[in-house]
Formats: structure tokens, sequence, C-alpha cells
């Protein structure tokens, strides 16, 4: 393999390095699943990891708090409710408790996992999801609307769950007329590119259920391809040659006609899959039973994609879990940390970039995509976007204990049993309800539905008490609503400038 160094390039990411952490920091005596679906087989988040292992007789995963090191016991409990093999899990961008699992049973569930983490065998999801006809491989949070979940399966269909209240909001049954490999959403979740059996690149529009953009023969090979959307809304890809070459290609929206730029790389047979870091414009491809992991970045300048550097180890991996920004240690210039999985352990791999100085660097960790959801589900599906609300990770990034998380949280909804939407098997509300069964979802979910607050009345003696908490509440979360639009507003206007003063800086204007 050879990638051309012309002139030195500036770059802040230029001497990335890679290192695995020691033996004892890693997590022995897993049985990572052996199904065969090109899947990273692993989840984490600032708070849990998640691995997908065997299990006889149905579909288990393991979660274990982040600090875990160390063996595994044979007794340790998993999250075991599927009656198939697990495909895929995602945790929720919006809660690090709450994780989706898809499955060969034709259904997906969504699990709230306990802070401390299981104590025993989780057997019941707070939400079960069945839409599907065929098995389901492919899971996808909304990047900015809460509880808005998307699933792909081998029935070709793509469906988008409101999950608070376990409903099938839309379903695109005639997009793909072949097996789907991948779909990713875009910056402000108004899109999703997916790549399909056929070879074919789309951009959909989930809401309207219209394909915006084809592009056939992305990549000549047949193996299976991988697409993400990058945070300009140009595609990076990943395939394979008509030669079984493998292959990254950039492509802009705007003009798909050719790539603004495509690298070959070896004949291995893995998938590569790209894992994106939008603060950073970085692309680390993994590949199952590869021994590396390689890492680019994507620029303006010609040729767009600027290969970094790769990290190199004996073993090959079996998956790898791709830690969000928010987990990463700041002190030690981390900017990026995988979970790469072996036959029966877990190693971590942190990405560093070489720093002399003990201070925050500020221009290593641009604000990132925080906890807060900037759109509640039903705004998104009355046709709302909006970009992430970003949080700052200087001094080390700690979940603040947000009151319009609270508000999300305690607004549980009912779905009514013969609605016929998604055949929701639990129809209880919020997926952060703080129970593990739907029985008792449900049973919360009605006893939480706002009555007449006379017992209030009664006790307190003061009938003004409750309406004064209430206007005053009110008026809270009226500001709260006025001052996030004049945030968006803001941060718009920002982009916008930033834009036009590149654009004169490139001398454009």
């Amino acid at each position: 393999m050879s990638f051309r160094r012309g002139v030195v390039r500036q770059s802040k990411f230029r001497h990335v390095f890679a290192q695995a952490w020691k033996a004892k920091h890693c997590i022995d005596d897993v049985r990572v699943s052996r199904v065969t679906w090109d899947s990273p087989l692993c989840a984490v988040n600032p708070k849990f990891i998640a691995v997908i292992i065997e299990a006889g007789g149905g579909g288990a995963f393991l979660v274990v708090p982040i600090s875990k090191s160390g063996r595994i016991d044979q007794s340790c409990p998993t999250v075991c409710g599927h009656a198939a093999p697990v495909l895929e899990i995602q945790w929720s961008p919006h809660d690090d408790n709450i994780i989706a699992s898809a499955s060969e049973d034709c259904t997906v569930k969504v699990w709230q996992i306990p802070d401390e983490g299981l104590t025993s065998p989780m057997t019941e999801a707070i939400v079960t999801l069945e839409g599907h006809s065929k098995r389901v491989g492919i899971l996808a949070w909304h990047p900015t609307a809460f509880n808005i979940l998307l699933t792909a399966g081998c029935d070709n269909v793509i469906c988008v769950w409101n999950v608070g209240t376990g409903e099938l909001v839309y379903q695109l049954t005639d997009a793909h007329p072949d097996l789907i490999y991948s779909v990713s959403w875009n910056k402000d979740g108004s899109a999703v590119c997916t790549v399909c059996k056929d070879k074919a690149l789309r951009v959909i529009d989930p809401r309207r259920g219209t394909v915006l953009k084809v592009k056939e023969k992305v990549h000549d090979g047949t193996r299976p391809m991988r697409a993400v959307f990058l945070s300009d809304g140009k595609i990076l890809t990943t395939g394979f040659s008509r030669m079984s070459e493998r292959q990254l290609a950039l492509w802009d929206t705007k003009d798909l006609s050719e790539p603004m730029a495509v690298q070959e790389m070896d004949t291995s047979n893995g998938v590569l899959i790209p894992y994106y870091d939008p603060d950073t414009n970085m692309v680390y491809l993994c590949g199952k039973g590869d021994c590396t992991i390689r890492y680019f970045e994507v620029t303006d300048e010609s040729p767009y994609v600027h290969f970094l550097s790769l990290y190199s180890s004996k073993e090959p991996q079996r998956g790898a879990g791709f830690l969000s920004k928010r987990g990463v240690d700041v002190n030690k210039c981390e900017i990026a940390r995988f979970y790469k999985l072996h036959e029966r352990k877990v190693e971590p791999i942190s990405m560093t970039v070489p720093r002399k100085s003990d201070l925050f660097q500020g221009d290593l960790y641009p604000d990132t995509a925080g906890l807060e959801p900037a759109l509640l589900a039903d705004e998104w599906i009355s046709g709302q976007d909006a970009p992430p609300l970003l949080v700052s990770l200087s001094g080390g990034y700690t979940a603040p204990t947000s009151k319009h998380r609270d508000t999300l949280r305690g607004k549980p909804q009912l779905v009514s049993q013969d609605s016929g939407t998604g055949a929701a098997s639990s129809s209880a509300g919020s997926v952060a309800a703080p129970t593990s069964t739907s029985t008792s979802a449900a049973k919360e979910t009605e006893e939480e539905v706002p009555q007449p607050r006379v017992s209030t009345k009664e006790t307190d003696g003061n009938a003004e008490r409750p309406k004064k908490e209430d206007d005053l509440l009110n008026e809270l979360l009226a500001e709260m609503k006025a001052l996030r639009a004049v945030v968006l507003a803001q941060s718009q206007r920002i982009e916008l400038l930033e834009r036009q003063l590149a654009r004169i800086e490139d001398g454009d204007v």
C-alpha cells in the first residue's frame, strides 16, 4: 500500500498517534459474538461499554461501566431479551442510560440501563418496536431530535420511530430494491444517506418519503459498502473496486456525477466501517479481520481526503466501538478512543495529538454535541430542523443536571393499543421512564397523566401555592424556549459569517 506525501501540509492532526492501553486496563474473557453480520458489535458512551456476545438460545449483549477492567465473570448479568442473535446496538445520543438493540428476531428493543450497571439479567425492554418482516441489522438515532430512531432490515424497509410513544411515524418501503448496507443522518437530521446492494448511493428525506438524489455504481465491486454524512453535507463512502481493492470516496451532494476524491488501499476482504468525528473532520476506517485502523483528515483543499497514519497490531479486530467526544481525556490531548474487540478481549486504543503544554488545548476541542436534544420528537415530526446543541470540553465534560432533560424524561405518553401504527409491544411513554418492564411503564404512565391537583390543595390548605408554582414553571419554560431560539439563530448567523469570511480569504469574493 502506498500513499503519496507531496509538499508537507499544515495540519494540527498530522502527528496524531494511536496507542493501545496496557493489559491491566483491558476487559478479558468477553465471548464476542460470531454472528455473520458486518456491524461493529460494540457501542460505547462516556458511561458504559456494550458488546454483543455469544448466547445460547437467543441474543444477548454485555453492558459494563466504562471504568471496568480485568476479567468478566461468566455469571455476569447481560441484556438478554431477544429470541434470536443481536445484530446491532446503539446508545442514545441524548441519554447515556438508553440503548437500542436490533435482532434476527425481527424486533428492535430499547433498554434503560441503571446508573450502577446491571445487577441481574435484563429481559424486559421498556419499548419493543415491531414493524419489520425480516431481521433488523441497522440502527441510527436522530442526532438532534429526542427519541427519534431509524431502523432498517433485510426486508429492504426503513422505519422511523418515535420511541417515546412506540409509534411508527414514517415507513419507506419502495426506496430500495435490494438489501440496505448502511444508513447515516446528516448534521441536523433533515435527511439520510443510504447505500444498497444495487451499488447506488441515495439521499433521502425520511419525512416526505422521497429520494432526493441517486448516484448509481458508487463503487464497482460487489462486496458491501458504507456511507456516512459529513458535517458540511458531503458524503464519504467505502467499498470495493472491480478488482476487489478496498476504496474510499468523497462525494459532493450538489453534484454526484463524479467523486471529489478516490483512494485505493488494499485487497483485504473486510468491509471498511467509517467512524467520523465532526469536530476534527477526521475519518477512521476499521475493517473486520484487519489488524490496522487507518485515519484520514477531510479538508476543503485538494485532494480533499488526506491520509494521516495507521495503527497496526498483531491481533485482528472482530469489531470496534467508538467513544463519543464527551468521554475522551482532554488532559492528555486524546481526540478519539476506540474499544477494539478481540476474540475474548476488549482493548482500548487512544488517538492522541502530541502537545507539551498541560493547558486545555482549545484548538483540538471545539464545542461538541452534548446530551441536550435540540428538538422534541413532535417538533421534528412537524417539520422542524435544528443543528446539535454544543457544549464545551474545557476542564473535562460533566453531564449537567438539565431541567430541559428532566422535562423530557417526565413526559411519558400513551399510544392506543389498537392504533395500528407500528405495533410497539410496549406502548409506555418516554424511554427514560425509570422502569425496565413494559407493564410497569404503562402503569406509571397512566399515573403520570396530569390530573386536577385536588389532593395538593386539600392537604396544603393553600390553594394559591400550586397555581403560583405552575405560573413560575411556565414562565421559566417560556424563557428557556426563547433563549434557545436566540442561541440557535445566533449560531446560524455565526456559521454564515464564517462561510463568508472563508470565501473572502480564499479570494472567491
